[in-house]
């Protein structure tokens, strides 16, 4: 069995209220110094059998098309050893 990570992010142009969010509680928490903070969601697949490139490539689809959205989000795609 294989594990694959996908992490999606608002691109950065991409204004993140939620990430400006935490970065305010963080500076009343009392941890300063962070300028910046960005959140995102994280899928975890676990697949039978190895990853070859061919159901990588067609994970990848599906993050692009099902996990994410590709005109506000970027995503990337891990294979935890």
């Amino acid at each position: 069995m294989a594990r694959v990570i996908v992490n999606v992010a608002l691109k950065p142009e991409i204004l993140d209220p939620e990430g400006r969010a935490v970065q305010g509680a963080l500076g009343r928490l009392g941890l300063t110094g962070v300028s910046d903070v960005r959140q995102g969601k994280q899928f975890v697949l676990d697949v039978d059998g190895e990853i070859d490139a061919a159901k990588l490539e067609q994970i990848n689809s599906i993050a692009a098309s099902l996990l994410s959205n590709p005109v506000i989000e970027d995503f990337t795609v891990q294979v935890a050893q």
